[in-house]
């Protein structure tokens, strides 16, 4: 009989697309049975809790090294396995920016130092072949209105010849520009939603879908933007692309709620977009669901609206939200699982997580789905001291496991800073 380290038991588990009430043994790490009789060293009761796989968090910013008064890494990981996120993608925009080895290095040895969460790192859009040795994930996001067409074709034929992914933040440079100065004499929060309307989305898409066959997109906030993916798939292009829940769960009416605190880049979008993002998720046309984990301190974001920098925190509150959202019908919970774990480990080929299945990881969240809670800033854990879900409900895990080990149980870190591992990317062509 195999000796394990930990068995999970008693508890409804999520696995092989169904929920089964079976235990889950652990050993090294991984999940190394699901059910049967074995030995174990630890047991842990999960009687009456749902098993799911940890989320990944495919797009997040946690601002360190460089921009620490906003997040850093211990806050921003910590933020993630609160809200059961076992593994982050951290994006190349910090200072220094990661786009060489040098400030790729420098900001891996502080995440090593720091993360209680398994993480990946982006690249920047510099020496692609290098961040690519480096164990780089992806390239990006990249700000297309950053770069002159030349300059962004050249980007992409440089990441599709070393076979890493290029993630793309689609809004066209001179379609914001167009409109944006009109209405620069204006103060109302709801003009910058003219400034950076939907046909910015949508050129940036069209454009970049012309120059590579194999992308993928940001934080996609509009009815014409997925249909172009949608087209695109069709066509057989390896497109991928996510929703942010602050597209998913706000419209432009609600600038006149938060005001200048609901500024992100994209921007907030009308209800049709809203009803077609939703409607794109539940079908898999849109693939995943990430954060964009932007935080940035509430003095920062009380500035009037073309000084206040865009972006909102979201990295605890996005698995319970979208839990909630099953709770309400909103989707199924097999296409949650797919949009938080699966499909995000299948895009950035993260072959150990994503599933509870036999030699994946163990990272796993246990949740109490009676147990509704209302979201409160006071109760996070992100530098950015604020929510735009203030006053919200979502389901929170009561307990956040990785790779074996309990990291988070009810409301408190219990592992130190640099339990987190590194997950280096394999670039495929």
């Amino acid at each position: 009989m195999t000796k394990m380290e930990l068995v999970i038991k008693n508890g409804r588990v999520y696995t092989g697309g169904r929920i089964q009430k079976t235990d889950l043994w652990i050993k090294e790490g991984k999940i190394s049975k699901i059910g049967g009789a074995h030995h174990a060293d630890d047991d842990l009761d999960a009687r009456g809790l749902l098993i799911l796989p940890g989320a990944i968090d495919a797009h997040v910013h946690f601002r360190d090294p460089g921009y620490t008064y906003k997040e850093n890494w211990v806050t921003g990981s910590t933020s993630a396995v609160a809200g059961g996120v076992t593994t982050v993608v951290d994006q190349p925009n910090t200072d220094p920016p990661t786009w060489n080895t040098k400030s790729y290095r420098h900001k891996l040895e502080v995440a090593q130092r720091r993360s209680v969460v398994d993480f990946c790192l982006n690249g920047g859009p510099g020496e692609i072949k290098r961040l690519a040795e480096q164990g780089a994930t992806a390239i990006g996001e990249i700000f297309t209105y950053d770069h002159s067409p030349a300059e962004l074709k050249v980007i992409l034929e440089r990441a599709k010849d070393v076979g890493i992914l290029p993630t793309i933040h689609a809004e066209d440079e001179s379609v914001i520009r167009e409109n944006t100065e009109p209405l620069r004499s204006q103060l109302d929060p709801e003009i910058y939603s003219l400034a950076r309307p939907n046909l910015a989305e949508y050129t940036a898409i069209e454009k970049v879908l012309d120059m590579t066959d194999r992308l993928h997109i940001c934080h996609l906030s509009t009815e014409e933007g997925l249909n172009l993916i949608r087209a695109a798939k069709i066509q057989g292009k390896k497109v991928s692309c996510e929703v942010a829940p602050h597209h998913l769960l706000f419209t432009k009416r609600d600038w006149r709620k938060q005001g200048t605190f609901l500024k992100m880049n994209p921007p907030l979008r009308d209800q049709k977009d809203r009803t077609a993002l939703w409607d794109g998720l539940r079908r898999g046309d849109i693939d995943i669901v990430a954060s964009d984990h932007a935080p940035h301190t509430p003095e920062e974001k009380r500035e009037e609206i073309w000084n206040a920098p865009p972006g909102v925190p979201g990295v605890e509150t996005m698995l319970p939200l979208m839990l909630n959202a099953v709770k309400s019908n909103q989707i199924t919970l097999d296409r949650m699982v797919d949009a938080l774990s699966r499909k995000p480990a299948q895009i950035l080929g993260l072959k150990e997580k994503g599933d509870i299945s036999v030699g994946k990881d163990a990272d796993l969240m246990l949740i109490n789905t009676q147990k509704t809670k209302e979201i409160r800033a006071n109760d996070l854990h992100s530098g950015a001291e604020w929510t735009p879900y203030q006053g919200r409900y979502a389901l929170f895990p009561h307990i956040t496991i990785v790779r074996g080990t309990v990291v988070f149980e009810e409301g408190d870190l219990v592992v130190k800073p640099g339990f987190g591992q590194y997950i280096p990317g394999q670039v495929s062509k």
